[in-house]
């Protein structure tokens, strides 16, 4: 991914953090797989970036747990294991109702149009045919728009980093997946509820939509 292509999307200004967006990207899609060697110099000339931004970019996502440094080795995307699965999805099924009551609750009549806005997108998804990084990317547009609307910063940071994580968990098991178009048909079904400011449905939506994506993966592993 080009930095042009990702400071289009995301609005981001510095190399920095422009060069942080799409590393990013491309460990939560696979680009770069669990466990391979980070080269700092490779990044930089795929991304047209001085290997500074592209360090301080993996510090960032070292914190994140995305990539792991060991002395005189280098560093690494972090690998992926079923205790990763157990202990995300322990934090995620405890926030992510959390969020999406607090969104129902105070959600704007312009937010809410949009939420029902991308229910009806989400129900037109071919997900059989669509391209496997653009599922994902929706999956994690309709996550983050719901934190946004929880109106708790520390909330959204909370979940965005653990939604990165089973997200990349999603992708590595994607093509395995029998459920995935019901795991992807839960979001229009959970983003209208919040929409109808039903907050307790919103809630329950959100607690099983987790908890049924660790049983799913469970299951063929």
């Amino acid at each position: 991914m080009r930095l042009e292509a990702v400071s289009a999307e995301h609005g981001v200004t510095s190399l920095a953090d422009r060069a942080y967006t799409a590393i990013q990207d491309k460990l939560i899609m696979l680009d770069i797989r669990p466990n391979d060697a980070i080269v700092e110099g490779d990044l930089a000339e795929q991304l047209g970036v001085g290997r500074t931004p592209v360090r301080e970019a993996l510090k960032r996502l070292e914190a994140e747990r995305l990539v792991v440094s060991f002395p005189r080795r280098g560093t690494f995307a972090t690998g992926v294991d079923v205790a990763d699965l157990g202990h995300i999805s322990e934090i995620r099924a405890h926030l992510e109702p959390v969020a999406a009551r607090r969104a129902a609750e105070g959600a704007s009549p312009t937010l809410r149009q949009l939420l029902l806005d991308m229910a009806d997108k989400t129900d037109e998804l071919d997900v059989l045919g669509i391209e496997r990084h653009e599922l994902m990317r929706w999956d994690l547009t309709v996550h983050r728009t719901i934190y946004r609307a929880s109106r708790n910063p520390h909330l959204e940071d909370v979940l965005v980093r653990y939604d990165n994580l089973a997200t990349r968990i999603f992708c590595l098991f994607l093509e395995r997946l029998p459920s995935v178009p019901q795991h992807v048909g839960e979001h229009g079904e959970l983003l209208r509820a919040i929409a109808g400011g039903q907050a307790d449905l919103a809630a329950d939506i959100a607690r099983r939509h987790v908890t049924g994506f660790e049983q799913a993966v469970r299951t063929i592993i």
